[in-house]
């Protein structure tokens, strides 16, 4: 994801298609953006050989309609197309109470580097608007057992909040990462969780991180979370790997994320 500048464009019309306000770009304001880096989690559905270690990343984002009328568009995004081997895994839109969800059939433009599609609902004033992607790539580098990342964000936009959390393999051991987190931004008392919270973010503005850890196993850890639950071990429970409550809205959950990869299989 390194010079790679991510570029927001947002698209609104009225609910009359002939009246355009592509130009006001204050129309949705960026509010918060979640980010969860998940090395070694899940291979992407379409892989039937898994001879290489995985890399998910999911984006949630939420967004505000400050306008005084009612919205229906096209969203555009950037995505980091050319890291290696970078596939698009899912993405989807939310109903306007949150309960559910619209997977999002979604162009992609190669040419600019970016997917765009339609919402789903119309946004009413002062309403929130929230989307979730999630991403695959080759990013880790391994030798042995060794692993690493280099991950880097450069905000597309002005957010007023970003979370950035990394999620721990399964196994994971001798865990680092540059910037240390601060114990007191992660989620509960899991200990395989690291949160960044970020506030005010300004288009442009870069965060770098770098992980490094060994793991033995070769197993992601949704392989080996499923493979537990269908043991069920009387002394299990499921490690929460939650994003983390941003705000009253509420943000996506890996184990959200999990369903969501469990549904596609089927």
């Amino acid at each position: 994801m390194k010079k790679y500048l991510l570029i927001v464009s947002t698209f609104l019309t009225f609910l009359c298609p002939s009246h355009s306000f592509a130009e006001d770009t204050n129309i949705l304001r960026m509010e918060e953006l979640s980010i969860q880096v998940m090395p070694e989690f899940a291979y992407h559905p379409n892989d039937h050989q898994k001879d290489h270690v995985p890399l998910l990343i999911g984006y949630q984002g939420t967004m505000v309609n400050n306008s005084s009328q009612p919205q229906t568009g096209r969203i555009e995004i950037p995505l980091p197309m050319k890291d290696k081997d970078f596939r698009i895994g899912y993405v989807a839109d939310y109903s306007s109470n949150f309960s559910k969800t619209y997977e999002i059939e979604y162009i992609n433009d190669l040419e600019k580097g970016t997917i765009s599609w339609t919402t789903s609902e119309v946004i009413a004033p002062n309403e929130r608007y929230k989307f979730v992607i999630e991403f695959y790539s080759d990013g880790i580098h391994v030798k042995k057992d060794v692993k690493s990342l280099q991950y880097q964000f450069k905000s597309f936009a002005d957010i007023n909040l970003v979370n950035v959390t990394f999620t721990e393999p399964s196994g994971a051991k001798n865990v680092k990462l540059i910037p240390a987190s601060d114990k007191a931004q992660n989620h509960g008392s899991e200990e395989n969780t690291h949160s960044y919270l970020f506030h005010d973010v300004k288009a442009g503005e870069v965060k770098t991180f770098t992980l490094f850890y060994t793991r033995s196993e070769s197993k992601p850890t949704s392989e080996l979370m499923n493979a537990q639950s269908i043991e069920k071990t009387t002394d299990y429970k499921p490690t929460n790997l939650a994003i983390g409550a941003i705000s009253g809205i509420g943000v996506l959950s890996v184990g959200a994320l999990t369903f969501l990869i469990r549904k596609r299989k089927r």
